[in-house]
């Protein structure tokens, strides 16, 4: 019975994420994937991705895991969360009970793909990796034993228990935290904000490399006082985790909301430097300093992007070529 416990009424409690969804006979989860099917919660998705392509591990976004290689990217369809501005509603939030048909495909092939496309990691990614907990912990084990780091790419709102089984075997997450704000979580994405905060300490305390992405969406998550909370969370979580701040465009449910303005963007990288962050990116704006990875001690420059692009990598052994600081993050191979 894995991922769930015995509640009421032959109820089963999915313990995979913070929803917690007490499933009866023949229920699914708020995800759409998991499914109480005779006494044992299923995963409806195993084994079914919805995509898999190889992808520049830059666009995770993941500015400190093995830059400038390529991550093997799969999805299956299903969300625990309901956010009105998700870029790829049409695989997280798919309607009724039937998926859109995908590609089969066993642990096994996913990594003998990721190989032969010449991948140093695994990104379980594009909908939430928490929903198909089983099948990326089997893909992830036998990556593991072929030398490829692990990725999330996820909403942060697994359980404990999910995180634990993680332990070992999950390399590097990009962790949405897309407000400090409950209200915020509640209305637009139909989750709660602790659970969220409480995974991204969790995952510290594992010793798995974090990144920080934060969607700034006019009118919703963009003032200072806000912008201020996230940064001194994430530098009470260290210092050293980078905080990427990305640009909102319309999309889905929020077509009407104006794209952020670059002001804020930038406004936002001034906040979470003044509050002792060491690395603070800005994404989906190419070209300057937001897109540099530059020395904490003496400053000068140690990767350069443009893009999802390197244009620049200095690093001399994982230190800066001037002091001889080393640079936090993950730079070589599992």
């Amino acid at each position: 019975m894995a991922g769930s416990n015995r509640g009421e009424e032959n109820r089963l409690i999915c313990n995979r994420c913070a929803h917690r969804c007490a499933l009866g006979p023949g229920r699914r989860g708020i995800c759409g994937v998991r499914e109480n099917r005779g006494g044992l919660i299923e995963c409806l998705v195993y084994g079914l991705l919805i995509a898999a392509q190889k992808d520049p591990i830059e666009k995770k976004p993941l500015y400190h895991v093995l830059p400038g290689t390529d991550s093997y990217s799969v999805a299956t369809v299903g969300c625990n969360f309901r956010c009105g501005f998700c870029q790829n509603h049409h695989i997280s939030q798919p309607s009724g009970r039937e998926y859109p048909e995908g590609l089969r495909a066993t642990p096994e092939e996913i990594v003998s793909s990721a190989l032969r496309e010449g991948a140093k990691s695994i990104s379980y990614t594009y909908t939430e990796p928490s929903v198909f907990f089983e099948y990326a912990r089997d893909t992830a084990i036998r990556a593991k034993e072929k030398g490829l780091l692990n990725i999330f790419v996820t909403n942060g709102y697994m359980t404990g228990e999910t995180l634990d089984e993680l332990e070992g075997l999950l390399d590097a997450a990009n962790v949405d935290l897309k407000s400090f704000r409950d209200e915020f979580y509640r209305r637009l994405c139909q989750g709660s904000l602790e659970p969220v905060l409480a995974s991204l300490k969790k995952m510290k305390e594992l010793g798995i490399w974090v990144e920080v992405t934060t969607l700034i969406i006019p009118g919703e998550n963009d003032g200072a006082a806000e912008l201020k909370d996230i940064a001194s969370f994430i530098a009470s979580l260290g210092r050293e985790t980078p905080w990427h701040i990305s640009r909102f465009f319309p999309r889905f449910k929020m077509t009407q909301t104006p794209p952020t303005p670059v002001f804020t963007l930038e406004t936002a990288r001034e906040i979470g430097l003044a509050a002792g962050l060491k690395y603070v990116y800005l994404g989906n704006l190419t070209g300057g300093a937001g897109e540099v990875t530059c020395c904490s001690h003496c400053g000068g420059k140690l990767i350069e992007r443009r893009g999802y692009r390197l244009v620049g990598f200095h690093l001399q052994e994982g230190r800066c070529p001037s002091c001889l600081v080393p640079l936090e993050g993950l730079f070589s191979p599992g």
